[in-house]
């Protein structure tokens, strides 16, 4: 993501991430829009009803953010957007029943999307998955350095900066 705003691309979406307590322990994961506002996904000390896995899932929280990123009318007005970055696609994310329909859309809206999804079977990921417009890379210790800058290649046509090919 970071490449592509170097670049001048518009983007838009969310991303999430893991946020540690003092210990270095993972107490939970935080979602941010990328236009700025940011809030709790999960929290192993929330009490919503729904879990996964230690940690508590606050739906609300995240369609106020990460949902509300998504909508389509504002990322095609919203700095004429040409990459939607959802980060992520999975179990916590997926609690969220509009999230799924969204996410559908985005896939079908004309805007380039880049998502993270989960290895875990569900029916909205296993559906994504199996489109033929859709690419999947599998992320492996031996690639993962190397995806950003083949990634903005695929999605600009340009080198990044040292990148031979």
């Amino acid at each position: 993501m970071e490449l592509l705003v170097d670049a001048d691309v518009p983007v838009g979406g969310f991303i999430t991430r893991e946020v540690l307590g003092d210990d270095g322990r993972r107490v939970g994961f935080k979602v941010r829009d990328l236009a700025g506002p940011e809030a709790w996904l999960a929290h192993q000390d929330f009490n919503t009803g729904i879990r996964v896995g230690r940690f508590s899932v606050d739906i609300v929280a995240f369609e106020q953010v990460g949902l509300v990123a998504l909508e389509k009318e504002k990322l095609l007005v919203r700095n004429q957007v040409d990459v939607v970055i959802i980060d992520e696609i999975a179990r916590m994310e997926l609690a969220s029943p509009g999230f799924a329909q969204t996410v559908e859309a985005m896939f079908a809206s004309p805007l380039t999307v880049v998502a993270t999804v989960h290895v875990h079977e569900h029916p909205v990921t296993d559906a994504l998955k199996r489109r033929h417009d859709i690419e999947v890379v599998t992320v492996t210790q031996a690639n993962r350095d190397g995806l950003p800058a083949r990634l903005f290649h695929q999605l600009t046509g340009s080198a990044t900066q040292g990148d031979s090919g």
